[in-house]
């Protein structure tokens, strides 16, 4: 299975770094060990696709603020209970302390408990361009059965600002694997920018071993050929993406300029809930006071995350960060790059 792509690598005249964006694709690769038996030309680097890790604080801060207010009930998927905030609180611990906090495992879940109960039910949505359509269509149910109590509190973010950051800045990357999920809705055309204004070579790719493997062939074999283009190794990813997907995204969502731990506010990376549906935001139906200070921790999240260090080059890592007592949310999330390392290493 790797024998073409390291004999391809082997061609190459210097290593070369590859970014897998998304969070899915650097568990895989710890998980299958990739690493390890790959060529030492092909140097992989994590970026920013995981959502629970790319959430700010101050939004985290907010989640765990109304998660101790009575009569409010959250509803979150599990990846966020154990994240840190500013002031090292988090949502397991506010469940600890006798706040309603709920995990689930689809948005319409959290809908359905809100049909159920007289708490105001809070969706707290972090997620991508895979996530984000589904959000969407829970919130347009909650306008056609006219809920009171239902409200998403959106950290909803879009990939291609932050790649087009990443490249605008100092990292040295020579080319992207990019996530096969997200692509299923947004196509192959979004991605051109990469080739055609930054001349980086992108291919799409699945998450098994094999699919990593087809697509990191397809990327070396560009590079060895002097391409840059964007190429999909991921059969089921259509060239337009999933049109109906995109359409009920953006009927109830409108880009704004989001906060990225890592990256900063990045113009148009994040979704925000228009005007018209904002009796179903939470942001916009309750008041939150000034957050805390920023403690300083010493965790480097924001550097890995940035791709600007490997997990190991953080002082805390495997010491005082560990996924049973995490300073940080790339340890805490099964799509963060410190977490997927410490569990596969």
């Amino acid at each position: 299975m790797f024998a073409a792509l390291n004999k391809s690598a082997a061609r190459l005249n210097r290593a070369v770094n590859i970014m897998e964006v998304c969070g899915t694709h650097t568990n895989a690769i710890a998980r299958f060990g990739l690493k390890k038996v790959l060529n030492k030309k092909i140097n992989l680097i994590s970026g920013p696709g995981c959502p629970v890790c790319v959430t700010s604080d101050i939004d985290l801060w907010r989640g765990i603020n109304l998660a101790a207010r009575r009569n409010v009930a959250i509803c979150t998927f599990a990846d966020m209970l154990r994240v840190p905030d500013i002031s090292g609180n988090s949502l397991a611990a506010a469940k600890a302390d006798g706040a309603d906090v709920r995990v689930v495992y689809s948005p319409m879940d959290a809908l359905d408990f809100a049909r159920k109960t007289r708490k105001n039910v809070v969706l707290i949505a972090a997620g991508f361009e895979t996530t984000a359509p589904a959000v969407a269509a829970v919130i347009l149910k909650a306008a056609k059965l006219k809920l009171k109590n239902f409200f998403v509190f959106p950290m909803l973010k879009l990939i291609n600002p932050a790649i087009k950051i990443l490249l605008d800045g100092e990292n040295n990357i020579d080319a992207f694997l990019l996530p096969g999920h997200v692509s299923l809705v947004l196509g192959m055309e979004p991605y051109k920018f990469i080739a055609r204004k930054y001349k980086k070579t992108c291919v799409i790719g699945g998450f098994e071993a094999t699919e990593i493997i087809a697509a990191l062939e397809k990327i070396v074999n560009q590079i060895n050929l002097g391409r840059a283009e964007i190429e999909n190794a991921y059969p089921p990813v259509r060239a337009e993406g999933n049109a109906a997907a995109r359409e009920i995204m953006f009927n109830v969502f409108t880009p704004y300029a989001a906060l990225w731990r890592g990256l900063g506010r990045i113009k148009n990376s994040g979704l925000k809930i228009k005007k018209e549906f904002s009796a179903y935001d939470a942001l916009a139906n309750f008041k939150f006071p000034p957050p805390p200070k920023i403690k300083p921790s010493g965790c480097k999240c924001s550097a890995v995350l940035a791709g600007k260090i490997t997990p190991e080059q953080c002082n805390l890592f495997g010491k005082k960060c560990m996924p049973q007592n995490p300073m940080g949310p790339c340890m805490v999330s099964g799509e963060g790059a410190c977490r997927a390392l410490y569990e596969n290493r």
